[in-house]
């Protein structure tokens, strides 16, 4: 049986989901149209490069789902190579839940949002902890932040797909919105000040 990359997230039961509903004709041309990649290409480099904040999921042995949202500047998704992302971990809540987790099950996933353009990134894969390689933690780690990270979260990537934009409603941050909200505050005062000039008669 020939496999693909979509194995991954298309198994047994998911393609026999798939045919019981009618979908998997569609799946199965996509699948010989090796539409899902592992390798990165430019333009998802850039995509996760201008990120500040990821999804990852991970599982406990007992199957068990946890998904922690992380954030950080943009660029805090280091690309490693075409199929290495690694980004830092630093001091929190002490939970370790998605630590543990992958003590005992090393399967992850990614999910990155581009809210104001509706996309969205799926990365399946593997994933683990390094705390004693110190060109590691200084690649990942933010200077700006002032703090040094505990250890760096590496993700082996096995899959990736650019998801539809369908029911993705845009939202901005507030460096996003920063410039337009400016521009109308710089609109209004000149227009204040007009209708000052105008009140007074000059």
């Amino acid at each position: 049986m020939k496999h693909f990359v979509s194995d991954i997230a298309f198994t047994p039961a998911v393609k026999k989901a798939q045919e019981k509903l009618g979908s998997r004709p569609a799946y199965a041309r996509m699948e010989e149209n090796d539409e899902w990649q592992q390798d990165l290409e430019p333009n998802i480099i850039e995509f996760i490069s201008e990120r500040d904040s990821l999804y990852l999921g991970t599982a406990s042995a007992g199957g068990r789902p946890y998904i922690q949202h992380r954030g950080g500047p943009r660029g805090f998704i280091r690309v490693m190579d075409l199929r290495t992302l690694a980004f830092a971990d630093f001091r929190g809540n002490r939970q370790y839940i998605s630590l543990g987790n992958l003590a005992e099950n090393g399967k992850a996933y990614l999910f990155l949002m581009d809210y104001p353009n509706r996309r969205r990134l799926k990365i399946w894969g593997s994933a683990g902890v390094v705390e004693d390689d110190p060109a590691l933690l200084d690649k990942v780690a933010d200077p700006a932040y002032g703090a040094r990270p505990e250890r760096a979260f590496v993700f082996h990537i096995e899959a990736w797909r650019m998801n539809c934009p369908a029911h993705i409603v845009p939202r901005y941050t507030e460096a996003e919105i920063a410039p337009v909200i400016e521009e109308y505050r710089e609109r209004i005062a000149a227009l204040e000040a007009e209708v000052r000039r105008l009140r007074e008669g000059r």
